[in-house]
């Protein structure tokens, strides 16, 4: 079994060496540490405009997968096993205080693998978990996208939003964002998981009312699935938007999984939100 925290590596220099971390913050009023998982074709730049909306009790840390932004030259993950494997060795020097994970689309696959892959080698267990946008693992719908040409996976990110016609006519640009996406959807449409005993901590479901991915209709049933994956409560907010709802919902959103790790760190702005049994 691997130790919870590596010998002899100080937990502040392993966290600013990891190629795989980035951090905006990290005060000595910090208590708690959120750690966020990208989406597919996403970077860890997606969740730095969080950090200003941070209280100083909370440390925000985005995970980067390789072949993108700044890591454009190293090579990519072979399928999810060996990205959880990374993603692990690089988040365990930051397991000296509690901490929540957060996982938008594939990141939320990711997150569940995480906390399985971080309990597996001794590790404390996240006091929450944010699945957004994705069903639960083993009940997500997967297809063949990443075997389709630029122009099927170009209509795809259309369909789901979020990345913008300028962007996708810059034929640089265009190069850089299908390379990353279909690297990525070749890892969540090959990813099977395995079966798990379920985590002991609650599970948070946030979604676009209007996801094609996950909308309010399927969070009804057993909140996307991820309501089988947990002892303890789940509970689902649904934000007005599509399937990047957490753009132009960014306050309310950060509102609200803050005020679930710690009422005390929010003022408002968060509805309650519905347990599912």
């Amino acid at each position: 079994m691997t130790a919870p925290f590596p010998p002899n590596v100080p937990a502040r220099s392993a966290r600013a060496d990891s190629p795989w971390i980035r951090r905006w913050s990290d005060g000595p009023a910090s208590r708690l540490t959120l750690i966020c998982l990208p989406h597919a074709g996403g970077s860890a730049g997606f969740y730095r405009p969080w950090a200003a909306l941070m209280p100083p009790e909370v440390e925000l840390v985005a995970i980067q997968y390789p072949g993108r932004e700044d890591r454009l030259g190293d090579p990519g993950s072979v399928d999810m096993g060996e990205l959880v494997t990374a993603v692990a060795d690089a988040v365990q020097p930051l397991l000296d205080r509690p901490y929540a994970l957060f996982g938008h689309s594939m990141g939320s696959a990711v997150a569940w693998e995480l906390a399985h892959e971080l309990g597996r080698r001794g590790g404390p267990g996240p006091r929450r978990l944010f699945a957004s946008g994705r069903a639960a693992p083993g009940t997500a719908v997967t297809g063949q996208l990443h075997r389709q040409d630029d122009d099927v996976l170009c209509a795809e990110l259309g369909r789901l939003g979020g990345t913008s016609r300028e962007i996708l006519d810059d034929s640089g640009l265009r190069s850089l964002i299908l390379t990353a996406v279909r690297h990525d959807y070749r890892i969540i449409e090959t990813y099977r998981p395995e079966g798990r005993p379920p985590l002991s901590c609650p599970i948070h479901v946030l979604t676009g009312n209007a996801d094609p991915e996950l909308g309010s209709e399927r969070c009804r049933v057993r909140a996307g699935g991820w309501a089988d994956l947990t002892t303890a409560r789940t509970e689902v907010r649904a934000f007005p938007g599509d399937h990047f709802y957490l753009t132009p919902r960014r306050r309310e959103v950060v509102a609200a999984v803050l005020r679930r790790l710690d009422p005390s760190l929010t003022t408002g702005g968060a509805r309650a939100w519905p347990s599912t049994p």
